[in-house]
């Protein structure tokens, strides 16, 4: 069952799939087309890789390196903020949500286990199997092989090589500025 998570983030979608099946250069369309529309869209990309995003000898660094909780780094450009968890279980999808600004539409690279809506981006030619078959909250797959016989009823079926079906597909569910409604 899909967990609706209800924040000032509006409506989430998972974007999960294998290892270079596509799904950053797929997010990467659908942002572009989506904020040039006018929405304001919110990306989470989970890693299981610790996240340097600063040399160890900036003063953001060696003030987290002993014992700040969290460093805020700002400038007239962007800023960022840099939690450690020092051991801390990693927090929920929800409440790495709540941390982000208002949006129109939050779209999740990652979190491949937790029950959210999802569009699996999926290559059979990456020897495989797909994700769809085993999770139910999966909506729609963009995938570059033809509509299986199997495919779940309810889940739509996308072509990856025409990334403006997938779009179009997501537009389908998304009124700006009310709040968006995911396809599925």
């Amino acid at each position: 069952m899909q967990q609706e998570i209800s924040t000032d983030a509006g409506q989430v979608l998972g974007v999960v799939g294998r290892s270079g099946s596509g799904k950053t250069t797929l997010l990467e369309f659908l942002v572009t087309q989506l904020s040039s529309r006018g929405l304001r869209v919110n990306v989470i990309k989970h890693s299981h890789h610790d996240l340097v995003l600063e040399p160890a000898h900036k003063d953001s660094a060696r003030l987290r390196m002993v014992g700040a909780a969290e460093v805020l780094v700002a400038s007239p450009f962007r800023y960022a903020i840099m939690h450690e968890l020092r051991g801390a279980p990693e927090p929920t999808l929800a409440e790495q949500i709540a941390r982000l600004a208002p949006a129109d539409l939050t779209l999740v690279e990652g979190f491949k286990l937790t029950p959210i809506a999802k569009l699996e981006v999926f290559r059979p030619a990456l020897g495989q199997a797909p994700l769809y078959p085993h999770d139910p909250n999966i909506v729609a797959v963009a995938s570059d092989m033809p509509v299986p016989f199997d495919v779940p009823d309810g889940v739509a079926w996308l072509d990856l090589n025409a990334p403006q079906q997938v779009l179009a597909w997501l537009l389908s569910g998304v009124k700006h500025p009310t709040r968006p409604s995911i396809p599925g």
